[in-house]
């Protein structure tokens, strides 16, 4: 089986309708984990401690694409 690594980070943002973070430095990075499901579950926990944040974002990176950039480039690729 291909292993497939996610990252899961978030902080707080210029605004809500931005990507940008209002200090990168203070990124919190939850960890990283093993597939789609376990990254998934991290991201939702750490969004709903921070639900009255409105500013407060989680992402999760799809690190085995950056591994890989032929999978990053193709359409059919999934988590």
């Amino acid at each position: 089986m291909t292993q497939r690594l996610h990252l899961v980070y978030g902080g707080e943002l210029v605004s809500t309708d931005s990507h940008e973070f209002r200090d990168p430095s203070a990124v919190h990075v939850v960890g990283i984990f093993p597939d789609f499901a376990s990254a998934h579950a991290a991201w939702k926990a750490q969004a709903q401690r921070t639900v009255d944040q409105a500013q407060v974002r989680y992402f999760i990176a799809h690190l085995h694409r950056l591994h890989d950039p032929a999978e990053a480039a193709s359409p059919a690729s999934t988590a």
